[in-house]
């Protein structure tokens, strides 16, 4: 399977840029995520990797082949070999599970009996042998999924792009499917661009997570370093939960509103800053530790979410957000410690 590679890709509908200048490379075999919210420009860098759309500028490339240079190449979307899952699935309600399967194999022109194992080897695949004779209408909404991967997979794909393929599906039925299809992805081993807009399919699927916003990349990392190492307070801030407090640094000390004592941090600073420390990373103690950044706070609220407790607290004069295995009291006075390494601090 081919690396992919856009380069300086740009695109506007009318007077709104949807993509600036985006560059991205994705890795032979890699499971590779698009993850931003609505309106990032996420599903157009798909459509675009696929010829659904042609940038205004820039150029794509599939390894050494390059499908789109502005104004010079513009490769067909039926010859670029992309294999592509559509939000709605788009199987065809009137055609059998092994009619819709065998539709792309049938428009190259491959003959019925290789036409017919590929169908079978590929049902296989997705684990719907039996299921070949129903009709759409006869399937759960996750089994049409499937259906909709195996037509991608018929025609053995360059790439196989996803545009929120679980979206429609409830939670629990979610949950499997993705583990399913990054299974199935790591078998086959075909480079992978998938877009979302749910942190956890980003962060539980992913070899790595490209984090957009308004048409450009914010940061491009492994989901871990996503997580743990934001490059700003956006990424901080949409992967998962963290609390973000303003506070005046000098060197590696920063005063908060409201706390007598300053906080350390892991980095020499001056002026107004933003730290930001996720929930499950501030340490609930019984007893002062006198360990750095060890301070009393006050329970406004808690709830019990079953594994674990969730805690609103007092902290000077802003709210934070703890997660505790150890049960927490309303209204109590609480000892919790932020590791210094634990802080990620951003420029005001």
């Amino acid at each position: 399977m081919p690396d992919l590679t856009l380069t300086g890709v740009a695109k506007s509908f009318g007077a709104q840029t949807v993509l600036e200048d985006l560059d991205l490379h994705v890795r032979d075999g890699e499971f590779f995520t698009l993850l931003g919210p609505s309106g990032c420009g996420k599903s157009t860098t798909l459509w675009s990797i696929a010829g659904l759309h042609s940038p205004d500028r820039g150029t794509i490339a599939f390894g050494d082949t390059v499908v789109f240079d502005a104004g010079r190449i513009d490769v067909a979307p039926e010859r670029r070999n992309c294999g592509v899952v559509f939000q709605s699935y788009a199987v065809w309600p009137h055609l059998s599970v092994h009619d819709n399967v065998a539709y792309p194999l049938k428009l190259r022109r491959v003959g019925r009996a290789e036409r017919a194992a590929r169908v079978r080897e590929v049902l296989e695949l997705v684990e719907l042998g039996k299921y070949e004779k129903r009709y759409p209408h006869e399937l759960s909404g996750g089994q049409q999924q499937r259906v909709a991967l195996a037509r991608a997979l018929a025609h053995p794909p360059d790439l196989l792009l996803l545009d929120e393929p679980f979206s429609s599906l409830d939670a629990k039925l979610r949950e499997r499917a993705r583990e399913w299809l990054r299974g199935l992805q790591q078998r086959i081993g075909v480079t992978t661009v998938f877009v979302t807009h749910d942190q956890d399919e980003a962060l539980s699927m992913s070899d790595r997570i490209v984090v957009m916003d308004a048409g450009r990349v914010r940061q491009i990392g492994t989901p871990e370093e996503i997580y743990h190492e934001p490059a700003d307070e956006f990424v901080a801030d949409f992967v998962g939960t963290v609390n973000v407090l303003p506070g005046r640094a000098a060197g590696n000390q920063v005063w908060l509103s409201g706390l007598g004592t300053p906080l350390t941090i892991p980095l020499q600073a001056e002026g107004d800053v933003r730290l930001a420390i996720r929930p499950e990373r501030i340490l609930v103690q019984n007893v002062d530790s006198g360990r750095t950044n060890t301070v009393t706070a006050k329970v406004r609220s808690r709830a019990f979410l079953g594994d674990h407790y969730r805690a609103i607290l007092g902290l000077g004069d802003r709210d934070i957000l703890v997660r505790s295995l150890t049960p927490i009291d309303e209204g109590s006075e609480m000892i919790v410690e932020l590791p210094p390494d634990a802080i990620r601090v951003f420029e005001s």
